[in-house]
């Protein structure tokens, strides 16, 4: 009893959240529909769920509050898939989810979140938001002429929180109280059809949010769904909205699209769609002028191991991603200083410098990704270099082993780097034998050359004629 009675002070002592209460709401005859599916028939468990999540659940509910697991955990869940977030969806507001947990932290602009804080593991908690198409609520709301919503702090209900959300299989909600899935926009029989859909009007959800269309490729991607011919179609068509977004926000989905398993097939959703000219565009300007094909091979190579060291659990350099991401605009653009007669060692740094600095514009590229991502492009040419000196050298450089991995990655678009390939193996093993065999061969160490060459690129160990 002193626990009840504990929560219904709580409970009071809060303040009635903004446009929460359903005294306060008149019926919308428009308000979508809820489908109830039974714990029978979802076959979701509280087994396959974050204690940490259900935590915040049950603590929600027994503080008053409806509490549901939402978004991609229940999506992921109903495919058999483990989520990697589980997020949760309420009533509170953020300022009364704080007040529930002490572990609790606000943070956001555009949306106003509460981050309960497990450790190493965070709940996200959001609360029911509306359209805000009213005038009470026009004021959490800025939207820009363009139609791209940039605040958005309207609070709602259940309903009017499925509506606004992106992809209808991302609107699902579990609920603690009865463990059903609460569907409003037709999701469940999506997720089961594995269909992408947009909720609402497709143009002109994706000009509130150009970043969308990012979304939506990963997500075909990631979970193998087909986008819904609505939802694909204005995506070529509004793709230069992309360069309306903050640089910070396209990196982090780039990293997202990469970064994440499924590599190759976001690689081919962005050219489909027509994104990646404005997402990776002078990598895309390289792409389409390269009549051999060896670039985009060795691109999807690059992806494609990417994807594997990432299924094995190992780890994934964002600098070397981004140096396999944006070799072909690099190899072009080398090829372009070559061509105007500029020294081999000077046209490779200002081709790295050139490419990078255009490429930061549009997604912000860290430092500490661009500047080794430019080092192992520099070393290439090293690793025909073989005199003693210069192997041990080399074989003590920091960024060694990520530069010999992408000379092995690069054997996808030619085979004119395989002796180097197979020498620095052999180097790392034994350096001392290794350059003994080189010195036995007769082979010379190759000198750069100043006029440009198509067949390499002007430099030794550049890129070749098969793969720039």
């Amino acid at each position: 009893m002193r626990t009840m009675a504990r929560r219904m002070r709580r409970r009071a002592s809060f303040p009635l959240p903004l446009r929460m209460t359903d005294s306060d709401r008149q019926p919308d005859p428009a308000a979508p529909a809820l489908h109830l599916i039974p714990r029978d028939v979802h076959g979701v468990s509280r087994k396959q769920m974050s204690r940490n999540a259900l935590k915040v659940l049950y603590h929600l509910r027994e503080s008053g509050f409806s509490a549901y697991l939402v978004g991609g955990a229940v999506r992921d869940l109903l495919i058999g898939r483990m989520p990697k977030d589980f997020d949760v969806a309420t009533d509170a507001t953020p300022e009364q989810v704080k007040s529930i947990f002490r572990n609790c932290r606000l943070i956001g602009r555009r949306f106003r979140l509460a981050h309960v804080v497990f450790g190493r593991e965070i709940i996200e908690v959001a609360t029911f938001r509306a359209n805000g198409g009213d005038d009470d609520g026009e004021e959490g709301r800025e939207v820009l002429e363009s139609g791209r919503l940039v605040r958005d702090n309207v609070y709602g209900s259940i309903e009017e929180d499925a509506i606004r959300r992106d992809f209808t299989a991302n609107a699902l909600y579990y609920s603690i109280a009865d463990f059903s899935v609460h569907d409003y926009v037709g999701g469940f029989a999506d997720v089961q059809a594995r269909t992408l859909r947009l909720i609402g009007e497709p143009e002109a959800r994706y000009r509130e949010d150009p970043v969308r269309m990012l979304r939506a490729s990963r997500l075909a991607a990631k979970l193998g769904f087909t986008v819904e011919a609505a939802t694909a179609e204005p995506i070529p068509r509004l793709a230069p909205l992309l360069k309306d977004s903050s640089p910070a926000r396209l990196f982090e989905e780039t990293m997202k699209l990469f970064l994440a398993g499924h590599a190759v097939a976001s690689f081919e959703h962005l050219e489909r769609f027509g994104l990646l000219s404005v997402l990776l565009p002078d990598t895309a300007q390289a792409l389409a002028s390269n009549k051999s094909g060896a670039l985009r091979k060795m691109l999807l190579q690059g992806l494609r191991n990417t994807d594997a060291r990432l299924a094995a659990g190992e780890p994934v350099s964002p600098a070397f991603l981004f140096a396999v991401l944006l070799w072909p605009a690099y190899c072009h653009a080398l090829a372009q200083l070559q061509a105007q007669g500029v020294h081999a060692a000077e046209a490779q740094r200002r081709a790295a410098d050139r490419v990078t600095l255009r490429q930061v514009t549009r997604t912000a590229l860290p430092r500490r990704f661009s500047l080794p991502m430019q080092e192992i492009w520099l070393l290439q040419p090293r690793f025909a270099l073989r005199q003693r000196k210069r192997v041990h050298r080399m074989l003590s450089h920091p960024r060694f082993r990520a530069a010999f991995d992408f000379l092995e990655l690069r054997l996808a678009a030619s085979n004119a780097h395989a002796n180097d390939v197979a020498f620095w193996r052999q180097a790392q093993k034994d350096p001392e034998a290794a350059s003994a065999t080189e010195a036995q061969s007769g082979r010379c160490a190759p000198k750069a050359s100043s006029s440009p060459d198509r067949s390499d690129a002007s430099a030794p160990g550049a890129p070749s004629d098969g793969d720039s």
